[in-house]
């Protein structure tokens, strides 16, 4: 199931507004004016799908529409007139074809919204516990249809405040990678926040969030997802290993494993542990799995050979998918980065290195908070399509061109459409530049105003 349009009317009380989304080339750029509502549209879109409803309760708009590819819609109404809120709820209506109507009302009340602690974020801005609850709050008082709809699509918005993100406390009671997974989504499920949430007055200290690095953060992260692959290959590895002497035993040789296939074959498993070296999934010292070499083979051992390289086969697949995404960034920021190298390692996730072709200067292991603003933007950017996204998700990204040299810009629409392929993505952009959208004009919607 995919959007296929969005539509709003009495976007703060002036606009009328129409997005349809480009299905085929999967990424869709909307322009406009500033203050014509671009960026607000991504945000009722997302908080609408990941129950964030004091987006929807904020902005103000009359109606707001999303069809999808399965005939299917649901209107989002306010009830406002000319900017002005006279009833406090909202209404969803779901309609499907050859089926009744579906409808719910949701109605904002003081116990909602008046209790509000303020922390500190980015921009001297103030972000509200209620903010990070809220999901959960009406996430529960929600209809089943609702939920099953919300569970069919998933939104990622990149804002575009992005170089800073909320991480959990360290001394929270949950654990640090629960939290951060809960917090990186903008969800706390419902049994932790009952618990965390009990007398509350004296547990602030505890649920506060922090705000960091997002470089850093995302650093450790992938640290961690590299950590847990090699976790993962090591387990592998003991099983097979210890089933090997029977597997061999049993195996009967086919007819069409040669000497050539199976030199070809241990080639090119030689050829993946060399990548997985290179991108930091595998230590140079691994070699206890590849002691065979093709000139060891002959007719004795052609049996356990074959079973052998079907067990290195399985090995190997496990780092498959991280290696690819792990390769196709490295490749687009080493393109772009003038005189850094992005390398990746298990404990430290990603790190750069400073080239130089001076002999005066030597190179320098630089951490990625060393980085300008511009690339941390571009790394973040990277990232986060790369590794935070799901498979089949729509992504909401805000003025990708942020801190961006007119060079990235232009390159920036090429690298969207190499990450699409690679992870399954539809795209929603709003941008100033027309730098991002160069000759794709055919991608794009300008947002207009009323005639006057």
């Amino acid at each position: 199931m995919r959007i296929k349009q969005i539509s709003v009317n009495g976007l703060f009380g002036i606009f009328d507004h129409v997005i349809p989304l480009n299905m085929d080339d999967r990424i869709t750029v909307i322009h406009g004016p500033n203050g014509f509502g671009k960026t607000a549209m991504l945000r009722i879109l997302n908080g609408f799908f990941n129950s964030q409803y004091s987006e929807l309760e904020t902005i103000p708009f009359s109606k707001f529409c999303v069809e999808f590819n399965d005939g299917s819609n649901i209107e989002i109404i306010k009830n406002y007139n000319d900017g002005e809120k006279i009833e406090n709820n909202i209404i969803f209506n779901f309609y499907q074809p050859n089926t009744s109507a579906k409808k719910w009302v949701y109605t904002f009340t003081p116990e909602n919204t008046s209790f509000r602690p303020k922390f500190p974020s980015a921009e001297d801005k103030s972000v509200s516990l209620y903010d990070y609850i809220s999901s959960i709050v009406k996430s529960k008082e929600e209809v089943e249809w609702l939920k099953k709809l919300k569970n069919n699509i998933h939104i990622r918005f990149i804002e575009s405040q992005r170089l800073l993100n909320v991480f959990p406390n360290r001394h929270s009671k949950l654990s640090d990678d629960r939290r951060l997974s809960m917090l990186s989504t903008g969800l706390l499920y419902s049994d932790e926040l009952t618990r965390e949430m009990s007398g509350i007055e004296d547990k602030l200290d505890d649920i506060r969030p922090s705000m960091l690095s997002t470089v850093s953060a995302y650093s450790d992260e992938l640290a961690k997802l590299m950590q847990d692959k090699f976790k993962e290959y090591g387990t592998i590895s003991q099983s097979l290993d210890r089933s090997f002497p029977m597997r061999v035993v049993k195996q009967q040789l086919s007819s069409d494993i040669t000497d050539e296939k199976l030199r070809n074959q241990l080639n090119e498993l030689e050829e993946t542990r060399s990548r997985l070296i290179e991108v930091g999934l595998l230590d140079q010292d691994e070699n206890s799995e590849f002691q065979i070499q093709p000139q060891d083979i002959d007719e004795s051992t052609k049996n356990a050979l074959s079973v052998y390289i079907e067990d290195v086969e399985k090995k190997l697949n496990v780092f498959t998918e991280i290696a690819t995404k792990i390769n196709l960034l490295k490749k687009i920021i080493n393109n772009k980065f003038s005189y850094k190298e992005i390398n990746f390692s298990k404990e430290k996730g990603f790190t750069f290195t400073t080239l130089y072709d001076s002999s005066l200067s030597d190179s320098k292991i630089l951490s990625p908070t060393d980085l300008s603003s511009g690339e941390q933007h571009e790394l973040v950017l990277l990232y986060e399509l790369l590794f935070k996204v799901e498979p089949n998700s729509l992504v909401l990204i805000d003025e990708p061109e942020l801190s961006l040299h007119v060079g990235w810009q232009v390159q920036f629409l090429k690298d969207l459409q190499e990450i699409t392929k690679l992870t399954d993505l539809d795209i929603l952009i709003a941008t100033h530049s027309p730098d991002i959208i160069q000759d794709r004009w055919d991608l794009t919607v300008e947002l207009k105003g009323p005639v006057k």
